[in-house]
């Protein structure tokens, strides 16, 4: 493939979604995959829809994902002479004409129609009236071809054929002078020399309308690939109540980057059985001849696990950066300057293969930073036992010695203890972790004790002494 021109051009009418992120890194792969170049345009000509706040919201997602475009992003607004000098030519060459209907009356014919269980469509009305004056309100409608078949090429579905005669004379201009998407997406992608133009399946239908305009105007046509849907676990497509689908939610909700993209990616792709990608190898075997012709299912499962993956690859000192913002947010640490960096970096090592999320990591490392823990009951009746009384009291006073409290120290005053007592290890650690997190699940125990220092070890094991009964009740 020669250098490719391609393009992500989202209308700024909400958050960037799931959808729309999957289309623009598709876009981008194979710019990157072969040396090509990746546009971003802001498709905003919808003045009633389209709002600054959204713009900013598609220009932080796709900074966050790493999807940044090579030529800096368009505005459709800011080009509407370009739509006006290729308009007045197709009306210069009666390949369009101005159309004097009121949608008062297109609503009516549009209602007949569907009363007789007919497909709505414009019915030529003022197809070959004559010229109207200026003054009149008008808008401008493209001469669509009415006999013969249209043949989509597609990149991905293969040929698909569509009968031009369900194909009306769509608007290409409103009344306000804005262009329709149908017209100024042409007009766009023919003017910045987009070659491959990869998009949403629900697009596929205005393919043969764009076609005609293409050659109506003598521009030269891109390859097209459509992407099938992303649908929810229920096989509905992908909304709200299937749960977060702006990419934004997903970054507060402590997900990676490149697990998303390498999530995504596998939505309607694939390179064998490898499920595990790092950008930077997607970008050297992205291929469109691995898309996938039907829907895939978006598992929120799949994509923790998927995270969890590059969490635990993921450089630590990198990690500690990302998680001192998530543990202000949720309440655990005042500012993030109030803990050590070498201490953050030992906590991620100790908890970053355990977790699938910052935030469930954040969650996690309350234990280690706050003074008062809160005992799971079910854990405490089962583990903190009189019979194991005597041999907690005896660690959190032999530990007050060791020093420096490290690992390494830690570890055989702990194995002093076990043969003092004549325990096992599993007999000790188990009632240990409960004590010191509050739980049973947790890093190793040495670990857990180095991370919480000399003094939070001794004051949770002293404190797990007294609420243990000196005897089993009767």
């Amino acid at each position: 493939m020669h250098a490719p021109r391609l393009r992500f051009a989202p209308s700024p009418t909400g958050y960037l979604h799931i959808g729309g992120v999957r289309t623009a890194l598709f876009n981008w792969l194979l710019a990157r995959r072969f040396g090509g170049t990746f546009i971003l345009r802001i498709e905003d000509t919808d003045k009633s829809r389209s709002t600054d706040e959204s713009i900013q919201a598609i220009l932080k997602g796709l900074t966050w994902l790493g999807i940044t475009p090579d030529e800096s992003p368009y505005r459709q607004t800011e080009r509407l002479d370009a739509y006006r000098e290729q308009v007045d030519r197709l009306l210069a060459e009666d390949k369009a004409y101005r159309c004097v209907c009121t949608p008062e009356e297109l609503d009516e014919k549009r209602k007949i129609a569907l009363e007789k269980k007919e497909t709505p469509k414009y019915d030529g009305r003022c197809r070959d009236r004559p010229d109207v004056p200026e003054a009149q309100p008008f808008t401008v409608r493209f001469r669509s071809p009415t006999d013969g078949d249209t043949v989509v090429k597609d990149l991905i579905k293969g040929e698909v054929t569509f009968n031009n005669s369900v194909l009306d004379d769509l608007v290409i201009v409103r009344q306000d002078g804005l262009p329709t998407y149908n017209f100024s997406v042409v007009v766009d992608d023919a003017l910045m020399g987009i070659t491959h133009v990869l998009r949403g399946d629900d697009h596929l239908n205005n393919t043969p309308r764009q076609i005609h305009i293409y050659k109506a105007l003598g521009f030269p046509l891109p390859e097209f690939g459509h992407l099938p849907m992303i649908l929810g676990q229920d096989k509905s497509r992908l909304s709200k109540r299937h749960g977060a689908t702006s990419i934004t939610a997903y970054e507060d909700m402590g997900y990676l980057p490149e697990a998303m993209i390498n999530y995504l990616v596998r939505l309607g792709w694939s390179h064998g059985d490898q499920e595990i990608f790092l950008v930077q190898e997607l970008t050297e075997v992205f291929a469109l001849d691995h898309a996938m012709k039907s829907a895939a299912v978006f598992d929120p499962d799949k994509l923790s696990w998927v995270n969890s993956q590059h969490l635990q690859a993921a450089d630590p000192d990198r990690i500690a950066k990302l998680l001192r913002p998530l543990l202000v947010r949720e309440g655990i640490i005042a500012d993030e300057t109030s803990l050590n960096g070498a201490w953050m970096r030992k906590l991620v090592v100790a908890l970053q293969t355990r977790w699938r999320t910052l935030v469930e990591m954040a969650h996690a490392a309350a234990v280690y930073i706050r003074t008062e823990i809160e005992i799971d009951e079910q854990a405490k009746v089962k583990f903190l036992k009189p019979a194991i009384k005597p041999a907690l009291e005896s660690l959190a006073i032999t530990l007050q010695t060791v020093s420096p409290f490290t690992h390494d120290k830690i570890e055989p005053v702990f194995q002093q203890v076990l043969e003092k007592h004549e325990l096992k290890m599993g007999k000790l650690a188990q009632p240990v972790r409960v004590a010191l997190t509050g739980g049973t699940a947790s890093p190793g125990i040495y670990d857990v004790m180095e991370l919480l220092g000399q003094e939070k070890t001794c004051e949770r094991l002293t404190k797990a002494v007294g609420l243990i009964p000196s005897s089993e009740p009767a």
